[in-house]
C-alpha cells in the first residue's frame, strides 16, 4: 500500500514509518524540512504540490500539529490550535480534490479530550468530554477545545469515498531518544521518578507495537469510523505507572514532588503541568468491541519489553 503521513517526523511519526516501511509499504513522509528519501515539502495549511501524493494513495495518517510539550502561553496554545486545525483542512481539501482518494484517513486525536477524573474510565461510548469539570484549572479546557476543533476539522470535510477515524491516542511509548519514555525514564535514572501531587492521577499510554498494530488494525477494518481510543486496557496512577517504570530500570527510590515543585520543574524544562497532573484515565472500548488484542496491555510488561530495547540499543 502507499501511506501518506502529514507530520510524520516526530517521535510517533517516526516509530510508524519505521514499522510500516519494514513491512514493505510505500511511505511517504509530509515535512516543513524534508531532510531525507521519501520526505516530501508541505507547509501544513494549504494546498501544493503534495497534493499529488495524497491522490493515488491507499492511506492518510496525518499526525501534523505543534508539540504539545512547551509552556502553555497564549501564543503556544494558539499554534496549538491553528498547527492541527489548518493541518487536518488541508488533508481534508486534498483528499476532497483527488481524483483517486485514499480509503482511509487516520486522523489523530488526543486523550486528553476527556475530562479530568479519578472515578470512572473514559470509553468512546461513555467517556467524558473535559473542559467544564470542577477541580481542573481553567486554561486546561482550551486543551479540549484544541481537541474537539482538530476532530471537528477531519469531521466536516467533504470527503465522501473516504472512512474517517480520528485517533483519540494516549501516550506512545517507545525507546526512542527524545519520546515521552525517555523522558519519563530519564527522571527516573536521576531518582526524580515519585509521585507528583500525591500521585493519585491516572496515566493512559500504548506501547509502540500496539501502536502500530492498532493503525494496521484500523485500516484493515472498513466498518470502524469515528473517534478510537488507542490506548492499553491498563491506565493506572502515577504514583505506581513510575514506581513500575523504576522496578524496570532497577531505580529503588523516586523523590515525590509537591505541585509547586512540579510547576518550578515545568517551568525549568520549558513544559506544563497539565501533561503531568491531568488524569486521564482513558480505555480502548471500540477497539477490544472489535476483536483488537494487546500484545502489551499491561505497563510492567511493556516497561520491561521498553527497558531492554534500550538497553540492547534496539528501537
Amino acid at each position: 500500500m502507499k501511506i501518506v503521513i502529514p507530520g510524520g517526523t516526530g517521535q510517533v511519526g517516526t516509530v510508524l514509518k519505521r514499522a510500516l516501511s519494514a513491512a514493505g509499504h510505500d511511505v511517504v513522509v509530509l515535512s516543513r524540512h524534508p531532510a531525507g528519501p521519501g520526505e516530501v515539502h508541505w507547509d501544513g495549511a494549504t494546498p501544493g504540490p503534495w497534493t499529488k501524493e495524497v491522490d493515488g494513495s491507499d492511506v492518510v495518517v496525518n499526525l501534523a500539529g505543534r508539540s504539545v510539550n512547551c509552556r502553555y502561553t497564549p501564543d503556544n496554545l494558539r499554534e496549538m490550535m491553528d498547527s492541527r486545525v489548518h493541518s487536518a483542512r488541508a488533508v481534508g481539501e486534498a483528499i476532497a480534490a483527488a481524483a483517486r482518494p485514499p480509503r482511509v484517513w487516520l486522523q489523530m486525536s488526543t486523550a486528553t479530550v476527556y475530562a479530568h477524573r479519578f472515578d470512572a474510565p473514559h470509553d468512546e461510548a461513555t467517556g467524558v468530554i473535559g473542559g467544564t469539570e470542577p477541580g481542573a484549572p481553567g486554561y486546561w479546557a482550551y486543551s479540549v477545545e484544541i481537541a474537539k476543533a482538530w476532530e471537528r476539522a477531519q469531521e466536516v470535510a467533504d470527503t465522501p469515498h473516504t472512512r474517517k477515524v480520528a485517533l483519540r491516542a494516549a501516550m506512545v511509548m517507545s525507546p526512542d531518544r527524545g519520546g515521552v519514555f525517555d523522558v519519563l525514564l530519564r527522571l527516573a535514572r536521576l531518582g526524580l521518578g515519585g509521585p507528583v501531587a500525591g500521585g493519585a492521577q491516572y496515566v493512559s499510554w500504548i506501547h509502540d507495537q500496539d501502536f502500530v498494530r492498532a493503525i494496521e488494525f484500523l485500516v484493515a477494518r472498513d466498518d470502524i469510523d469515528g473517534p478510537v481510543n488507542l490506548a492499553a486496557p491498563g491506565p493506572l496512577p502515577q504514583r505506581a505507572f513510575m514506581r513500575t517504570l523504576r522496578a524496570a530500570w532497577g531505580v529503588p527510590v523516586g523523590l515525590p514532588a509537591t505541585r509547586w515543585m512540579a510547576e518550578l520543574g515545568a517551568f525549568v524544562l520549558r513544559s506544563d503541568t497539565e501533561l503531568l497532573l491531568k488524569s486521564r484515565r482513558v480505555v480502548p472500548g471500540r477497539l477490544l468491541e472489535a476483536g483488537f488484542t494487546f500484545d502489551r496491555p499491561a505497563w510492567p510488561e511493556a516497561a520491561d519489553d521498553l527497558v531492554r530495547r534500550l538497553r540492547g540499543g534496539r528501537v
